[in-house]
């Protein structure tokens, strides 16, 4: 389902921001879980690619792991997030190309900005993409 705007908690957008934060060298992974269309929980992944730097492989264990446990929690996948420590937040050509989630927002995370992080959403669907207004909530 494409959606034109979404909701994250200051709770889960600061998690995602620290998390990208403390790897300014590689990108970071992972999936974000959801109860009724609602983020709710953020499951950290490890980046298994080759070039961590400019690149970002989920863990294949660890992403059925984390989709079980949202299973058991409830939740349905929501979004996939990344982070581009050299690089604007927003989607690659390889992102766009490895984008196999059409119903899941991708949210990229960017420290090349000097001293401000910045985070986007998209929608990536049949290699199109559109981004999509993110609004934090308390």
């Amino acid at each position: 389902m494409k959606r034109h705007e979404i909701q994250l908690s200051r709770k889960l957008t600061t998690e995602l921001l620290h998390l990208a934060q403390i790897s300014p060298e590689a990108e970071i992974c992972g999936l974000i879980g959801a109860r009724d269309g609602q983020p709710t929980r953020c499951y950290p992944i490890d980046n298994i690619a080759a070039r961590p730097d400019s690149r970002f492989e989920l863990d294949p264990q660890q992403h059925i792991a984390a989709v079980a446990q949202m299973r058991e929690n409830g939740e349905d996948l929501f979004a996939i997030y990344h982070s581009h420590p050299h690089a604007p937040a927003e989607p690659s050509a390889t992102d766009i190309d490895m984008a196999n989630y059409p119903e899941a927002i991708y949210l990229v995370i960017s420290l090349n900005t000097k001293g401000i992080l910045e985070m986007r959403g998209f929608n990536i669907v049949d290699k199109q993409v559109q981004e999509v207004t993110l609004r934090m909530s308390e």
